[in-house]
């Protein structure tokens, strides 16, 4: 599982810093989460291949988190893009998008899907034979859903040795991969735990930007292996959270902590700030295994 970080700051773009847009490598996808504005720059510069993208998650409608959208879109039609593009997002991102394609006279070449979230419940908005989607109700100034993204149990591994031992042919390979037991020619049944080794552990990433603290997030966050949470403010700044719905460093690790989550991973920083490594320290009075997130920068779990 890998994290590319693109963007992970508060509000407008600036020369060295951009909104937030990241992407997820997780069972042979290539999830973009969140798309604020100069995404597709930040996606060139890191080579990431824009045709890999069919799935793409915005959290909300605030600018910093989705003015790229079009642009991106845009871009995939110039490119003759032929791949069908999902777009998940709030009630109202089909019709900002449709209307700025129809107001310059454009459109896409290739099939593009809008699946539009309007529940306060948590819900399964993506998925396939390896990873399930799940958005995770957020309480921002409007409607937010951060998204849980987690891996299926894949099949088992043979156990070459056992198998040669009894002989087994490999007609019987997949069922003794998807956990069945085998009967022998004599009539002797060879238990599965006998042929094969436990399947890889899956992994799970939570990604939760805007929020303010809400720790009704924490039994649809429990225990995932990387948590990506919002931190905009530091302790001192801590009077402003309630009024914008944002987090503090401290916050987001408490968050953490009663999550019991591997590791934390922080972002959405303010821009009124000249260093982003008091946030690490802030939350590491509260929970051990903090990361921070930067422009550019890649996690690899």
């Amino acid at each position: 599982m890998k994290l590319q970080i693109l963007g992970c700051y508060a509000a407008t773009p600036r020369t060295i810093t951009n909104p937030t847009s990241q992407v997820l490598d997780i069972k042979n996808h290539l999830f973009l989460i969140d798309c604020g504005e100069g995404t597709q720059v930040q996606l060139r510069k890191h080579k990431i291949k824009f045709s890999r993208i069919n799935h793409i998650f915005i959290s909300h409608l605030h600018g910093d988190h989705f003015y790229g959208l079009i642009g991106l879109i845009s871009t995939f039609m110039l490119l003759n893009r032929e791949n069908d593009l999902h777009v998940y997002g709030p009630k109202g991102i089909k019709e900002i998008i449709l209307l700025q394609l129809r107001a310059s006279g454009s459109f896409t070449g290739y099939n593009l899907y809008f699946h539009e979230l309007e529940s306060k419940e948590s819900e399964v908005v993506f998925e396939d034979d390896t990873v399930v989607v799940k958005t995770i109700p957020l309480n921002h100034r409007i409607y937010t859903n951060g998204f849980l993204f987690q891996e299926k149990l894949g099949k088992r591994h043979l156990n070459i040795e056992a198998v040669a031992k009894y002989k087994i042919e490999k007609c019987y390979f997949d069922k003794i991969k998807s956990g069945g037991n085998v009967t022998l020619d004599s009539g002797e049944v060879i238990e599965n735990e006998l042929l094969s080794f436990p399947p890889d552990a899956t992994k799970s990433y939570a990604f939760c930007s805007d929020t303010v603290y809400d720790e009704s997030i924490i039994p649809i966050i429990n225990e995932v292996d990387v948590l990506y949470h919002e931190s905009t403010f530091l302790d001192s700044e801590a009077h402003y959270t309630e009024k914008t719905k944002h987090t503090t460093a401290k916050e987001a690790a408490q968050i953490a902590k009663l999550a019991k989550v591997k590791q934390l991973i922080l972002g959405h920083y303010s821009t009124r700030y000249g260093s982003i490594e008091p946030f690490k320290t802030e939350a590491q009075t509260i929970f051990d295994n903090v990361l921070l997130a930067d422009d550019g920068k890649e996690f690899e779990f």
